[in-house]
């Protein structure tokens, strides 16, 4: 199930590749959507507290030990439901954005698009480390041409500055792997499957230098203080539907990849690093927000959002509680959610405006009701407003971070202090104030528009007041890890009430 999850869009983004063009769009949501189906069906398969499920494994190469090696955990297939979701919602959102651009027109959009899902699919199903290195590096190939063919001027810089980045951290990466096949082949048969690494015995010097390299080039992916940089630049540049895809489900294998890889294999270089990454994590939270509530662009001051959401991620899960690690994994989740409505709603902003410069703006809500509505719910959505599901999340984590500690806890506060500014003012300059004449006559959203982001909408609110069916996929894989790197853990499992245990008492219902 899982190879055919993974290939059914690679091939699809061939043969829309070679179709005519004018069929391209209707095949990419084919596509897109049987892939979609497929994700519920891996589901519905799943069964919690059963640990890697769906497994395939064949070996590739066996003289190092390298399998194709595919299974989905807790943490993957949230992942995996977050890609198959977005992918046919960028597709619909971005119809027309493709049609005139000499990147190729809308066949080589949807071609690139979904090619980038096959191989993020790829990456959050690899139980491989050599497999997850190559299709972690080959993601960087449809990235590219989706920044650097569709957008606006300078997204080819901006597609350069993002790949030299990534390279970067792709070399980094490597020689770590390469590390571990000689650690593996010093302890018996060499193997890079998941299970036979995490029980080497890895030595202490040599764990930290090979978990440097893992955290090196998850920190570029997310990305987290001070290797940011490429992030707001890319996010101006590309097209709105390109970074929902970048930074909704592409950056989301920098912090999988702290989860499965760092504390996975690494668990005492990672509470050995935990002082430093928290450092950055507060960093990126504070730092992050200050430079966004300053940007006059609406697309990279969203971008910049993301940078102080991933370091209330990265928080959560080196703070090794229960409450954090499972806050974390919500929190990729609803950042996702939240971040690709706002970003595919600021480009319906950009189709009637022509342009993303804020001081440029002011007056859409009397003539675009619907469209400032649900631009003001997904904003509120990024700044974590209770009721809507970033807020559990980002509440689990400052939980954690205040058992880590007070002070750490409190830094972190002030990150939720700063979103209320930077989104709130963003909402006031872009949509409210007198109607420019040039405005008076803007149609509000299309039937079309509105369906790309309803579901979202819908997930925002739903996951906001339930939000146990994603806490029940992801608690057993965050118990699990923490037993593995051997944590104490006093805190209460989320949810905390068995609801097939009746309890006794008062006291004990409490």
């Amino acid at each position: 199930m899982l190879s055919t999850l993974i290939w059914l869009p690679l091939v699809g983004a061939i043969v829309v590749a070679v179709a005519p063009a004018t069929l391209s769009k209707l095949l990419g949501m084919g596509v897109a959507a049987a892939t979609l189906v497929v994700g519920i069906v891996a589901a519905f398969s799943y069964q919690v507290d059963d640990g890697m499920q769906l497994t395939e494994t064949y070996t590739w190469i066996e003289a190092f030990g390298v399998h194709y090696a595919l299974g989905l955990d807790g943490l993957g297939l949230l992942m995996v439901l977050l890609t198959v979701a977005l992918v046919p919602l960028v597709l619909a959102a971005e119809w027309f954005t493709a049609d005139d651009t000499d990147g190729g027109g809308a066949r080589a959009f949807v071609a690139w698009t979904l090619a980038l899902e096959s191989l993020s699919l790829a990456v959050f199903c690899a139980t491989d480390v050599f497999l997850f290195y190559v299709v972690f590096e080959a993601t960087l190939i449809p990235a590219y041409f989706l920044v650097g063919g569709f957008g606006r001027a300078g997204r080819g810089a901006a597609a350069m500055k993002f790949l030299m980045f990534q390279l970067a951290g792709g070399l980094v990466l490597l020689a770590s792997v390469i590390g571990l096949y000689v650690v593996s082949a010093e302890q018996g048969e060499p193997s890079y499957l998941l299970s036979d690494l995490a029980a080497l015995d890895i030595g202490t010097n040599a764990g930290r230098w090979l978990f440097a390299g893992f955290f090196i080039a998850f920190a570029i992916k997310a990305p987290l203080f001070p290797l940011h940089t490429w992030l707001a630049d890319t996010t101006e540049k590309a097209t709105p539907g390109t970074s929902v895809l970048l930074v909704c489900v592409l950056d989301k294998i920098g912090t999988f990849g702290m989860l499965r890889f760092c504390l996975g294999i690494f668990p005492e270089a990672s509470e050995w690093a935990t002082p430093v990454v928290i450092t950055l994590a507060l960093i990126s939270i504070v730092y992050g927000a200050l430079v966004a509530i300053g940007q006059d662009d609406v697309l990279r001051l969203i971008g910049l959002t993301s940078l102080s959401h991933f370091g209330f991620i990265t928080l959560g899960i080196f703070a090794m509680t229960s409450q954090g690690s499972s806050g974390a994994v919500l929190y990729m989740v609803n950042h996702g959610i939240g971040t690709a409505a706002l970003f595919l709603i600021a480009g319906y902003v950009l189709h009637r405006r022509g342009t993303t410069l804020i001081s440029e703006m002011g007056g859409l809500e009397k003539a675009t009701p619907v469209l400032a509505g649900l631009f003001l719910v997904a904003g509120l959505a990024t700044l974590g407003l209770p009721g809507l599901s970033p807020f559990v999340s980002e509440f689990l984590v400052l939980v954690s971070a205040f058992d880590y500690a007070w002070y750490v806890g409190a830094i972190a506060v002030t990150g939720i202090v700063l979103a209320a500014i930077y989104v709130l003012w963003m909402y006031q300059r872009t949509m409210t104030g007198p109607t420019p004449p040039e405005v008076e006559g803007t149609t509000d959203l299309d039937v079309r528009e509105i369906g790309a982001v309803a579901p979202l909408m819908a997930a925002l609110l739903l996951f906001g007041f339930y939000p146990a069916p994603l806490l029940d996929v992801a608690n057993p894989f965050t118990d699990d890890l923490l037993a593995h790197v051997g944590v104490e853990d006093d805190g209460p499992d989320v949810p905390a009430v068995d609801p097939d245990h009746e309890a006794g008492t008062e006291e004990e219902a409490h």
